[in-house]
């Protein structure tokens, strides 16, 4: 039902559209060369689309926020009281989404309850009416605004600006939507993590040397007693990410040079292209390549040296890594020096400095703020990438810096913690949110880092 009312709303809109541009186009044409209309017949149409689309298109957003929770909340009273009695809020979510099962007409094991039956075709009933309910309801607005800004366009009226106005609503508005989402992740992880080190001190998890996220299912369970420091999973995050930046900025680095003070025309527009396609194959793509070639080819080589290394290692996983971040370093880089004005690169060659000396010493040093943005781009990248690392590098957390064993990073283990059957509070649940948070401080701080620099440099060299 919500395709059919967005699609109601967007023909309405049209409709407006089509309704406030008509009598504005006949008037434009009746005056002689349409000086009798101050704005545009585009613009009416504009304005009247706006005051249809825009109140109807709010309320179907609200309807489906506040929808799922209050149907929830009153199919609950329905249900009978020796149901819910005893219930957590977690079993009572559990209730909820098995009820919802039914009602999306799949199948749950076993037999289920006649009232979980019956709750589930209530469900059905009220979201048909609801639906139902919000067609109408956004059709309501949109009807009522496209009368009320009819009445508005007259030859002498500013549709223009006010349709200029409606613009720059929205782009605030979507400007403090995204703030508002950048706020709600960073709310959302710090109390989450908070509910974390009201279980785990602080201290065991910023420096303690285990990680071993395991809870009591049972309170006979021998092997309940888990070790939450942090330190085995970020230092294979940080192994695998050194690996792939010592692996990718050379390469990176140097093909953005030579595609911009050396590569013909020619061959700059058929390799950079190429270069760029590596950046939008999927990482499980990168993971196969990883399994299937280069630790295999990797492992016989090292064997033939008398070296032994683990089937998944943070090496294999670096390497592979750093292949996906050439792409973002070399075209930050190649964009960076080819914005280099000409008259750095014609005045150290008048002054008698060779090629390489003009890169190197005037080049680099210019383009460095686009350099570092790309290197850094390129960490945050290494930083947050999952696939590869599981299918490469494992799941286990160990503590070691060698490359040729297995580690695991940050954001394999939150998606590790996030998969089953295990209660939200319980502390290896809470544990996700607690690295979550950790991460992001780490990324800030690398955009702040990025920031600075360019910064710093780019005053210098404007």
């Amino acid at each position: 039902m919500t395709t059919i009312t967005m699609l109601a709303v967007l023909l309405l809109a049209l409709f407006g559209y089509w309704f406030g541009y008509r009598p504005a186009r006949k008037a434009e044409l009746a005056a002689a060369g349409g000086r009798a209309l101050h704005s545009r017949p585009v613009y009416h149409g504009l304005y009247v689309a706006a005051w249809v689309g825009i109140p109807s298109l709010l309320l179907v957003l609200v309807w489906l926020l506040a929808q799922g929770p209050v149907i929830d909340r009153l199919l609950l009273q329905t249900l009978p009281e020796q149901a819910l009695a005893g219930l957590s809020d977690a079993q009572i979510r559990v209730l909820l989404s098995k009820i919802h099962t039914l009602a999306a007409g799949h199948a749950l094991p076993g037999t289920p309850p006649e009232y979980v039956t019956q709750a589930a075709d209530t469900l059905k009933r009220w979201r048909m009416i609801a639906g139902w309910a919000m067609l109408a309801g956004a059709l309501a607005p949109g009807l009522m605004g496209l009368f009320w800004a009819r009445l508005r366009i007259a030859p002498q009226f500013r549709a223009r600006q006010r349709v200029e106005r409606i613009l720059d609503g929205l782009m605030l508005a979507c400007a403090a939507l995204a703030i508002l989402t950048t706020l709600g992740i960073i709310v959302s992880l710090f109390f989450e993590s908070l509910r974390f080190f009201a279980k785990v001190p602080l201290t065991e998890f910023l420096f303690g040397p285990r990680w071993e996220p395991q809870i009591a299912m049972r309170a006979d369970q021998v092997a309940g007693q888990g070790a939450f420091g942090m330190i085995p999973v970020f230092t294979g995050t940080l192994l695998i990410s050194a690996i792939s930046l010592l692996f990718a900025v050379p390469i990176g680095l140097f093909s953005a040079i030579y595609l911009v003070e050396y590569a013909s025309s020619r061959f700059r527009a058929v390799v950079k292209p190429v270069l760029e396609f590596l950046a939008g194959i999927p990482t499980v793509v990168y993971g196969f390549f990883a399994v299937v070639t280069i630790a295999p080819a990797l492992k016989a080589w090292l064997h033939g040296l008398g070296i032994s290394m683990a089937p998944n290692s943070a090496l294999v996983a670096g390497l592979v890594m750093g292949i996906m971040l050439i792409p973002f370093i070399s075209s930050l880089s190649d964009d960076a020096l080819a914005a280099v004005p000409m008259a750095l690169r014609e005045g150290s060659i008048g002054l008698g400095a060779t090629k390489a000396e003009t890169i190197r010493k005037v080049l680099l040093p210019a383009a460095l703020p686009g350099i570092m943005s790309g290197i850094l781009l390129a960490a945050s990248r290494a930083i947050g990438e999952t696939m590869i690392v599981v299918m490469a590098a494992g799941i286990i957390a160990h503590l070691t810096l060698n490359p040729l064993e297995a580690v695991t990073t940050v954001t394999v283990q939150i998606v590790t913690l996030l998969i089953g059957d295990t209660a939200f509070d319980s502390p290896k649940t809470l544990a996700a949110f607690a690295l979550g948070l950790v991460l992001f401080l780490v990324t800030l701080a690398l955009n702040v880092l990025s920031m600075m620099i360019t910064r710093r440099y780019r005053e210098q060299y404007d």
